[in-house]
């Protein structure tokens, strides 16, 4: 104990390492003795026992023992807020505080502080990747998050493909949904990995979405997530993590999120997404009853999924009522049908003591009727007319809805009379005209089946070409609740194109990313299809005859070419041909010796196939994968002149 209290004593003599009630800043020593900082050393040295004991003498020179020093300091029982040796290095910190300092649930795995690329080409692929890690491995993080060169662009009207142009900047567009004016306008399918195509929006999308909707992988064991190793449920986690971070920062302050998800991960996403956007930042989470037959395995049936929803803000997001497409309305007048309501207000907090201009009579003419057997009311007395205050069902007083400005407005327009069953009574009715309510945080009925999507691609296609893909109806409640015409929506799990679609329907601007085979078979066909007037999922709910335009691009490949090629390979001897062209072309990684490489190569063709292609994959640098903004003009990339055009235009290069 008695080295513990000199340590102290003689740490706490300098005055940044004392916070400002006396207190040690035990984690800046730690983080001071990591570096090797020259005040440390010298403080130490100044004691002859802690010189002792975390001082090497080697011929006469003294080392500073730091790594005994770093775990002298956090042992329990000197650092008593600290975690295990093992748990201090594996992430247990966010924004540099240990967890035991903050009082909140975080959740943490091995790969927390990594960024995995999670690059796929079809949901058979199982390659394995490397996990970056923030601190280790930034220099490569900043090159593979660079944001990328584009190819392949192409422009989609009702009369097919067009040459591409160049992007649409309305500027009056943009005014009037509060952007820059020369931010792009056209719809965006976007062929690569979703990561890497996040960090490259961020340029020209970044504070302009409104709506972000993915639906992910779900992490079963039998969905596109084929990692199927040790730390699965970590890889997981890091991939959702590394792409909602970026996400966050395309928001707009008042955009909002919703992250679809099933029990499989729901609950760890749940604590995720409070530590991306905040629990501040938490708005509900949705339960969908996708299947109201339920799937009978696992001990209960299986009804439901859900969706968190997340803001950018705590109190700027906008949540907007659904159209009730079910509501009929039992009544109608020469203004509109319409239901009734008691006008008075069914708040208890408010009564006639508080909220007294809200407690005035009506006057109620028995033997007048105005429409559909409703009385005539009047706020000024006259003869023949019955005096009425607002009152409970137990004949408590209480007080109006509206106030005596704006009851006279709408006078036996949005308000009239009607008599009770006990003679001498009345009530005061509001006619209900909207046919909009709040979300429920259960959706239930048949609108949202998962059924109807998997129907509805059938229809269009002819054949089954998608597995589970979510039905229309269920994100156009998403979108009417959560945007207005012209926002921009963005879906960086594409999958089948349905948010595409619905937001192109309902007149929304639309971004969708995906990187896997079928974004050009199955999303941007079903698009096509839309803006040629299909009549399928939600059209003849919002009158859809077609038009619009969409724009399709591509991230430019390199080393990711002959990552597809070499998956692609029948047999060794395309490999050989493969691995000819890598030696010319690709860039492989700094500790290749193609010397040996070659020496070897009758080894190489004992292996089995799979072997084959998991060792070539392993030669690629995989920070070469896409063509960097950066390599735009550099000839070892051979980026052609018409993608350097489109390049420079996305990005605005040449403004």
């Amino acid at each position: 104990m008695k080295l513990y209290e000199a340590l102290e004593k003689q740490l706490k003599t300098e005055n940044n390492f004392v916070t400002d009630d006396g207190a040690l800043k035990k984690w800046v020593v730690i983080n001071k003795a990591q570096d090797f900082d020259p005040r440390i050393i010298e403080l130490l040295l100044e004691n002859p026992e802690l010189k002792e004991t975390f001082f090497l003498g080697i011929k006469g020179a003294l080392v500073f023992n730091q790594q005994k020093f770093i775990q002298f300091l956090e042992q329990k029982n000197y650092l008593n807020d600290s975690y295990t040796q093992y748990k201090n290095k594996v992430g247990l910190t966010i924004n540099g505080s240990y967890l035991k300092q903050r009082n909140e649930v975080a959740l943490v795995w091995p790969f927390k502080d990594c960024v995995l690329e999670g690059g796929q080409s079809r949901e058979e692929d199982k390659r394995e990747e490397i996990f970056f890690n923030e601190t280790l491995a930034q220099d490569e993080i900043t090159q593979l998050l660079e944001p990328k060169v584009l190819t392949n662009a192409t422009t989609y009207t009702k009369d097919g493909s067009q040459p591409f142009e160049g992007f649409t900047r309305d500027a009056v567009l943009n005014q009037k949904r509060g952007l820059p004016k020369n931010t792009i306008t056209d719809n965006l399918i976007i062929k690569g990995n979703n990561l890497l195509a996040l960090h490259s929006l961020k340029k020209e999308f970044a504070g302009k979405v409104k709506l972000i909707y993915i639906d992910p992988p779900y992490n079963t064991g039998n969905d596109s997530f084929g990692y199927n190793d040790s730390f699965n449920h970590s890889t997981w986690l890091t991939f959702m993590k590394n792409r909602l971070q970026t996400a966050k920062g395309l928001l707009k302050k008042e955009g909002v999120i919703f992250i679809h998800c099933d029990n499989n991960e729901q609950a760890y996403l749940k604590v995720l997404l409070d530590d991306v956007f905040g629990i501040d930042k938490f708005i509900d989470t949705i339960t969908v009853v996708n299947n109201p037959r339920g799937r009978d395995y696992g001990g209960i049936a299986n009804m439901h999924e859900f969706i968190h929803i997340y803001s950018k803000s705590e109190f700027n997001y906008e949540m907007h009522p659904m159209t009730d497409v079910d509501k009929k309305f039992p009544f109608e007048d020469k203004v509109s049908p319409y239901e009734t309501r008691e006008l008075r207000n069914r708040n208890t907090a408010f009564n006639d003591k508080n909220r007294p201009n809200l407690c005035y009579p009506f006057y109620v003419n028995p033997k007048n009727e105005i429409d559909n057997g409703f009385l005539e009311l009047s706020l000024v007395k006259k003869d023949g007319f019955i005096e009425v205050m607002p009152a409970k069902s137990q004949g408590i007083q209480t007080v109006w809805r509206w106030g005596k400005p704006k009851a006279s407005e709408r006078l036996n327009i949005d308000i009239v009379g009607k008599a009770m069953q006990e003679e001498g009574r009345f009530m005061i009715i509001e006619k209900y005209r909207k046919n909009t309510r709040l979300a429920r945080s259960v959706w239930w009925d048949k609108e949202v089946n998962s059924e109807r999507g998997t129907v509805h691609l059938r229809e269009l296609f002819g054949k089954k070409v998608f597995g589970f893909p979510k039905p229309e109806t269920l994100i156009t409640r998403i979108i009417e609740i959560a945007t207005k015409e012209e926002d921009i929506v963005l879906d960086y799990h594409l999958g089948s194109g349905t948010t595409a679609t619905t937001a192109h329907k309902m007149n929304r601007k639309y971004i969708g990313i995906e990187q896997m085979y079928y974004i050009e078979t199955v999303a941007v066909e079903r698009i096509k299809k839309v803006i040629k007037g299909e009549q399928g999922g939600i059209s003849k709910a919002v009158n859809w005859q077609g038009g619009g335009s969409f724009t399709y691009l591509e991230l430019k490949k390199y080393n990711q070419t002959f990552i597809e090629h070499i998956e692609a390979a029948k047999n060794s001897k395309q490999l050989l041909k493969i691995w000819e062209q890598m030696k010319a072309k690709s860039f492989l990684n700094y500790n290749v010796d193609l010397k040996k490489q070659d020496a070897h190569i009758e080894d190489f063709k004992q292996l089995e196939l799979a072997q084959q292609k998991e060792h070539l994959v392993a030669l690629l640098d995989k920070n070469q994968l896409y063509v960097n903004l950066s390599s735009l003009k550099d000839k070892d990339f051979e980026v052609h002149l018409e993608d350097q055009k489109v390049t420079a235009d996305f990005y605005q290069l040449n403004r």
